[in-house]
């Protein structure tokens, strides 16, 4: 049974992991017998937004992990407390929790920074020359924080945000929502889901077979 890390950023499009993209690629990885091992940084979010409204809540507060736990049915680990070793892959859902809190995208762009814990297990992973899979701007987290190996990325087709991605190292590749696209080198995948999206149906046509490709990089 492989065992797949799933880092989550918090709960609801707008300041935290996308929803939708969370619960299809779990329960894509789980119809493929994967154990799951959901995860996320235990830090306060950037902001808080209301969802019905699109406007920030001033003066609120939560915290990443505990948001996430919703997602997770409480079955989620503090990131730091995951060894790499233990993991066969690892997948990054979207949502604009990737660009706020796994990292700074949001705000600084091609200078965005990842949060340190998030960096780590991306960068063991990928030492240790096991898969990672990002979904929606999630590949902008893995540009920033994988740079230096120049990896094959796709976020479907925004331009601003595709030449972030090459400006921070990576190299993007056009992409329809129901796609994916492989780094074979690298042993990186990516699918637009909502970055292109309009119904969940197309999103979920991509991660299943981002999730299929997965699988065979596992082995």
């Amino acid at each position: 049974m492989p065992k797949v890390g799933v880092i989550l950023s918090g709960c609801g499009v707008y300041d935290g992991a996308e929803i939708h993209e969370a619960v299809l690629t779990m329960l894509e990885l789980d119809k493929r017998g994967c154990e799951l091992v959901i995860m996320a940084p235990d830090k306060p979010q950037m902001h808080v937004i209301n969802h019905l409204t699109g406007e920030e809540v001033k003066g609120e507060t939560r915290n990443v992990l505990v948001e996430s736990a919703r997602i997770a049915r409480g079955e989620i680990k503090n990131i730091d407390d995951v060894n790499p070793d233990e993991l066969d892959a690892l997948v990054l859902p979207g949502g604009f929790g990737a660009a706020k809190n796994l990292s700074n995208f949001a705000v600084k762009g091609e200078k965005a920074e990842v949060d340190p814990s998030v960096a780590r297990i991306l960068r063991e992973v990928h030492k240790k020359g096991k898969p990672i899979a990002a979904v929606c701007i999630a590949p902008a987290v893995v540009a920033a924080a994988l740079g230096e190996i120049n990896p094959e990325l796709t976020i479907g087709n925004d331009e601003a945000t595709a030449k972030a991605i090459e400006a921070m190292g990576g190299k993007h590749f056009v992409c329809p929502v129901d796609g994916f696209h492989v780094d074979e080198k690298n042993k990186i995948i990516s699918t637009p889901a909502y970055m292109l999206g309009k119904r969940i149906s197309e999103v979920h046509a991509g991660i299943s077979k981002m999730v299929d490709a997965l699988m065979k990089l596992i082995g």
